[in-house]
């Protein structure tokens, strides 16, 4: 790797949130290079307990944790995709241009540390040189996740004072005295206590789900969560299949129970224009999950009447031109299942 004034080093990565080990690869970046990237990740993501920290969040860690790189230092988000992986390497690539042609750098390299199967991104650039670097101290988001929804105690304030930055750190501190923090910290141990429940089986479980995408009239019906994970967030009607339930007649039931929607059966059945899987690992915070969604058209008629049920605290329909302003603040990964089905904005 070069180090002329107008190489890039581009780094990427979710910062959930943004600790020492990141620190040793950024800096490391910037004294290779006169340039460096930062693509923050997983900016379309709701808040969760695996993203925590919004995109604008992270990159104000960042940036207080290097204040002496000035113009140096560039900083761009991403979003998910996880259905449309060719659509996250054109982003990607867009990022990279947008920073390198204004700087004139010809030489491009992506820097980086492989830390399991979720680094398998570094590979997918070959038109870039790949900086492999050590992980400076074995720190790892997913622990330090762990720690700051679990315990409270002087113990591991200290963990996370040495583990972080000392501007991440500061960050992270008062951003625990928010309301947004209790609500992580109540979902924590939601999730701790649905995990436990499998503990003692000898393989992880796999559950099966299903989800109804009802456009009608140029409308999306939605529903409002009641209860963890993700209370208060935009959902899809559905929920987990039934023992010796068919997949239809389960996503039948679910939009029923969730929506008090009154259409017959037999209507249902004959509005579905589409059928897909949703296998992303990492969908669910409560452990593997697939779901099979359904996509029911019916492209004109009066919208009728809805209503939250069950699991749902609330139902309606929603404009389609409103729905795509979803994006980063709906459950799991629901507003890519929909867009999969009636295309982005």
């Amino acid at each position: 790797m070069s180090h002329q004034a107008d190489d890039l080093l581009v780094f990427i990565g979710r910062f959930q949130p943004f600790h020492r080990s990141h620190a040793a690869i950024l800096s490391a970046a910037l004294n290779k290079a006169a340039n460096v990237l930062v693509l923050v990740g997983s900016a379309n993501a709701a808040r969760s307990t695996r993203n925590p920290f919004m995109a604008s969040e992270r990159e104000v860690m960042i940036r207080a944790s290097f204040p002496q790189a000035g113009a140096a230092l560039h900083i761009r988000t991403i979003p998910d995709y996880p259905y449309l992986e060719d659509l996250w390497l054109r982003t990607i690539q867009e990022a990279v241009k947008s920073v390198a042609e204004p700087i004139g750098a010809r030489r491009i390299g992506l820097i980086g540390h492989f830390k399991d199967e979720t680094s398998y991104y570094l590979r997918m650039f070959p038109q870039w040189t790949l900086v492999e670097m050590p992980n400076h101290e074995g720190r790892s988001s997913t622990e330090l996740r762990e720690l700051l929804f679990a315990s409270q105690g002087n113990g591991t304030r200290l963990v996370l004072a040495s583990a972080l930055t000392p501007a991440a750190a500061e960050f992270i501190e008062a951003f625990q005295r928010l309301p947004q923090f209790a609500q992580l910290v109540e979902e924590h141990a939601f999730i701790q206590r649905y995990r436990q429940q499998f503990a003692a089986s000898p393989y992880p479980p796999t559950f099966v789900t299903v989800d109804a995408v009802v456009i009608h009239s140029g409308h999306i019906l939605l529903v409002e969560r009641k209860a963890m994970p993700g209370r208060g967030l935009y959902a899809l009607p559905g929920g987990f299949l039934h023992a010796g339930e068919r997949l239809i007649d389960g996503v039948i039931r679910e939009l029923k129970e969730e929506t008090r929607l009154k259409l017959p059966v037999p209507v249902l059945k004959g509005s579905i224009k589409d059928s897909r899987v949703f296998d992303d690992p990492q969908r669910s915070q409560r452990g593997r999950t697939i779901t099979h969604a359904f996509h029911f058209d019916f492209p004109s008629g009066e919208l009728p009447p809805v209503k939250g049920g069950d699991d749902a605290a609330k139902a309606r329909w929603l404009p389609l031109a409103d729905f795509y302003a979803l994006d980063g603040i709906m459950f799991e990964d629901h507003w890519h299942i929909v867009t999969a089905f009636i295309g982005g904005a």
